[in-house]
């Protein structure tokens, strides 16, 4: 099959542009500038249409592209486009809290451009959209760009995911098409609803073709988080501690206030050798390492997402098209997390049998499990609220000048908005006794307290700490582009496309924050609201309470709660009189210009097509800082930088069914704005460790550079089958990591409470690592055509992508000043991730089966304030679904999804180097939800 020709552009294109809309003469309704000449349309009618249709989509691409098509993401049983990415070629899906999947990354790189119908789209004062807040059912395809051309946005080392949405023009005539569906989420025992409704039509006029299509969704989830953790470790002195040491049996080991005793975060934790010692008061004193806490948390949630677009297309000719659309997605989120902690590290009321009150691990001086009295504990009631409103308006035209040339306009505007809210109240109770293993067995710690009966006992608990605290951003965006491209039918040279680009980016964040100490009065006296009791808490999955009650904000009338709380903080302040301070104001412009050209030449006797481009960028930034801790005092920051980015892609057909491609880019990552403020937030002693944290941006941040290098085979077997093979590598310069010193900040805006510290570890971000980022992908898709009578339509998709990563860790003093480096692995990296699925196409019955697996990694470097190894890794992620369609008759389907068939769970525990591993060293487990749903689909035309 012959390929067909690259995009151009004239070298003549400001006198093109001009004469654009006088010569146009030839029709372009496309609706992505990436995609107009690069795919053919693809009509899909059921599972295997939509699985070949985004092979084809592969096939006739420019780029290395990789996509889901039309009804591949309304027929999966997936809610939202990051769910629906699940399966494709190098993506990997992480964080499935709450039901659904929300975070992605493109061959381990986190940071994907996301575009929608190629134009750059963000949420609020960020510099990244939430892919999850686009419904699955308003979208006609979603390509993932693995390389880019010239032409393409700049930003995102990971890769570009454009999300397409439907226009009129698309259809025939009047369209009207829909879904209602039940969701049934296990672990919440709540069903939700997911409907969309999509109504199109087109008509002949005297004036040339008119199109309108609206498309709306809503969907909502109630859903519930059950999350189980054993705490941090730190050092106890051991049941018999030396002469001289000034400890007790089975002591804490504070690290003092110089780290006298020990130094807490270090990479691979202290030292875990039986008989290990610590300098204290200078005697060699043996010590075990124990966890400090036990830790539930039971969150209850809900969610909506109401989302609309609209199109209006006129096409006065066979030359030009116009499209002007709206696009809104909005979020409503809601949740209350029932926590439930307890301290595990209390020495002063130990059993009479000292030395037979806890176990260690064989061979290690880590503490497994043990028994203790007089542990401290609270519970706290924690209210959040999330509403995101974001609006995309954009006019865009294309016209056809003469039979050779194209120009197309788009202008869009954007504007969003975020607010948050957080009113936690925190109740105490007395000392108790504590029974705990931290690792029962699978991860899960098990443990009970001598009086069972206090954790649902109102009486026992009184009102403590009140946090009060909310958020506000906003950010909008005008933007301007302009293409133009021109082709020659033969000779080297077929096209040359160019076009620039310009973006006036604003972004504003505002804090408000107070909070309040104790009250002091039992629970069930409070007076405001009712005291709510969780229940089922990880019933029969964990030997743990599963029941504790706590103070519930939801019923509650907070002004009235902020009025009894000024008694003990008297500058306390009511809803009417709270103000936002303002954190950041930031207005960026963005200057864009590229020319590309592409070439045809032979070789032995075939076309060898290649592509080159260079795209200039300018960035000039102003930046308004204010900083909460000066009575948000301004610094005001203004930048500038340019950079040249080339490219370039050949692609070579070796037989008619056989094609390798290569491609050579550079791709940028820009510091999102919340990195770049240089003031402190600050966290209290929560851990008692002699020390606050805190994060900071850093102002002086610089763009991190990627290199990269595709090599792809592909081998297209049969007409719906390929095997395909792409190795690749990403040279990265100045990646960002977190560098932490020890400040000194006297008189903070901190409560002063018991966690009330002057001094902190400060964490800020640095352009001070490099690395290399390289790997194969491996895909399959074959539907055969030789199966006979019932298995005709059975087919296979599926993938692997192995990865290998190294980068530079700074090693830094208390000053954070860097006094070596360290290599590790890149964070969210899985060595091996693979997904396979076995569909099924025959007659009125559509099925699928799919397993998506992933190999633990390195998730982030721990806060340096604990005894144990800094490294944070998950562990493997697994999901199995189903999904069956019954097509009653061409025009409506009944359906069932389920999704997470096996109950498989998210775990978290510490590693660095060889020190660490799952079971001596296990953090969290959340337990994944389970959902079955049932719908109808109708699409009458």
């Amino acid at each position: 099959m012959a390929l067909k020709p690259f995009i151009f552009g004239s070298s003549s294109m400001v006198a093109l542009m001009l004469a654009g809309a006088a010569q146009a003469q030839t029709a372009s309704a496309n609706a992505t500038p990436q995609a107009e000449d690069e795919v053919n349309e693809i009509v899909v009618t059921g599972v295997r249409a939509s699985i070949v249709g985004a092979l084809n989509v592969r096939k006739e691409s420019t780029q290395i592209v990789d996509s889901i098509v039309s009804e591949d993401v309304g027929k999966l049983p997936d809610n939202n486009v990051v769910e629906a990415l699940q399966r494709v070629t190098g993506i990997q899906v992480t964080d499935r809290a709450g039901g659904e999947a929300a975070t992605i990354t493109i061959r381990g790189l986190t940071d994907p451009l996301t575009t929608l119908n190629g134009r750059n789209i963000f949420t609020a004062a960020g510099t990244s959209f939430a892919l999850q807040d686009i419904s699955a059912n308003l979208v006609s395809r979603v390509d993932v760009y693995k390389t880019r051309s010239a032409d393409q946005l700049e930003t995102g080392l990971a890769g570009q995911i454009d999300v397409q949405t439907r226009r009129p023009l698309d259809f025939d005539g009047f369209t009207i098409s829909g879904l209602a569906r039940g969701i049934y989420s296990e672990l919440a025992d709540k069903v939700n609803p997911n409907v969309a409704l999509l109504v199109s039509d087109r008509w002949e006029t005297g004036i040339g073709d008119i199109g309108i299509l609206v498309n709306a969704s809503f969907t909502r989830a109630e859903y519930r988080n059950q999350n189980l953790q054993a705490g941090a470790m730190v050092p106890f002195a051991t049941e018999n501690p030396p002469e001289g040491s000034g400890l007790t049996p089975l002591q804490r080991i504070f690290p003092g206030d110089r780290n006298q005793n020990w130094t807490p975060g270090l990479d691979a934790g202290l030292p875990i050798a039986p008989g290990s010692t610590l300098n204290i008061n200078g005697v060699e004193t043996p010590y075990y390492l124990s966890r400090d806490a036990v830790i539930a948390s039971d969150l209850y949630g809900k969610r909506e997402r109401p989302s609309i677009n609209a199109a209006l297309q006129w096409a006065p000719n066979d030359s030009s098209v116009y499209t002007a659309e709206i696009f809104y997605t909005g979020f409503r989120g809601e949740t209350f997390n029932s926590l439930h902690f307890s301290f595990a590290d209390w020495w002063g009321d130990l059993p009479a049998d000292v030395a037979n009150s806890f176990e260690l691990y064989d061979g290690t001086n880590i503490i497994k499990s043990r028994r203790m009295g007089s542990v401290a504990g609270f519970n706290s009631g924690d209210m959040a609220t999330n509403r995101t409103d974001s609006y995309v308006y954009a006019v865009n035209a294309k016209w056809d000048v003469g039979s050779q040339g194209k120009i197309s306009a788009d202008v869009a505007y954007q504007d969003s908005k975020n607010e948050t809210s957080f009113f936690a109240i925190r109740t105490d109770r007395g000392p108790l006794d504590l029974d705990v293993d931290f690792n029962a067995g699978g991860g899960l710690p098990a443990y009970s307290f001598g009086n069972q009966e206090v954790l649902t006992d109102a009486s026992q608990w009184t009102v403590g700490n009140l946090f009060d605290s909310g958020t506000k951003n906003t950010g909008s965006a005008l933007t301007f582009m302009l293409d133009g491209e021109y082709k020659w039918d033969d000779g080297f040279l077929r096209r040359i496309k160019a076009g620039f680009r310009y973006d006036d980016r604003k972004a504003d964040s505002f804090v408000r924050d107070q909070g309040a100490g104790g009250l002091g009065v039992p629970l069930n006296a409070f007076g405001e609201g009712t005291p709510f009791t969780n229940s089922g808490f990880f019933d029969g999955r964990a030997d743990i309470p599963t029941s504790w009650v706590l103070a519930d904000p939801r019923s509650m009338n907070k002004d009235a709660v902020r009025q009894l709380y000024r008694a003990v903080e008297p500058g306390l302040l009511l809803s009417d009189q709270m103000t936002f301070g303002r954190v950041f104001s930031i207005n960026e412009s963005n200057l864009a210009a590229y020319i590309l050209a592409d070439g045809e030449l032979e070789l032995f006797g075939r076309p060898l097509q290649l592509q080159a481009g260079v795209r200039f960028v300018a960035i000039d930034t102003l930046y308004d800082y204010f900083d909460r801790g000066d009575d948000f005092a301004r610094t005001t920051v203004s930048t500038g930088s340019e950079k040249f980015l080339p490219s370039f892609t050949a692609r070579y057909n070796i037989t008619d069914n056989l094609r390798v491609r290569f491609n050579y880019g550079e791709t940028l990552r820009r510091p999102a704005f919340g990195d770049l403020n240089p003031n402190p937030v600050l966290g209290g002693d929560l851990s008692r460790v002699g020390f606050g944290t805190g994060t900071a941006g850093n102002a002086n941040l610089r763009a991190t550079h990627s290199k990269n290098i595709d090599l792809a085979l592909e081998w297209y077997f049969e007409r719906n089958s390929a095997i395909y093979v792409t190795a690749f590598q990403r040279k990265i310069d100045g990646l960002v990591v977190p560098l932490t010193a020890r400040e000194f900040i006297p008189d903070n805006y901190l409560p002063r409470n018991e966690t009330y510290t002057e001094i902190f570890n400060i964490t800020r971000p640095e352009n001070a690592s490099d690395g290399t980022l390289k790997g194969v992908e491996l895909g399959l898709t074959y539907f055969p055509s030789y199966l006979p009578g019932v298995l005709d339509g059975l087919g296979f998709t599926g993938s692997a992508t192995i990865l290998d990563s190294e980068q530079t860790i700074p090693v830094v003093n208390n000053a954070g000043e860097i006094t070596g480096t360290t290599k590790s692995a890149f964070f969210g990296v899985s060595k091996l991730s693979y997904n396979a699925t076995l569909a099924y196409d025959n007659g009125p019955i559509g099925a699928r089966l799919s397993y998506i697996w992933r190999k633990g990694f390195l998730q982030r470097n721990e806060a340096r304030s604990f005894a144990n190894p800094i490294g944070f890794w998950r562990a493997p992620e697994k999901s199995l679904d189903f999904q069956l369609t019954w097509n009653v008759n061409d025009d409506i389907g009944i359906t069932f999804d389920a999704v997470n068939l096996t109950k498989a769970k998210q775990q978290d525990y510490y590693k660095f180097g060889d020190v660490g591993n799952p079971t001596e060293f296990n953090s969290n487990t959340l337990l994944i939800d389970r959902t079955f749903a049932v719908g109808v689909r109708f699409k009458f035309d």
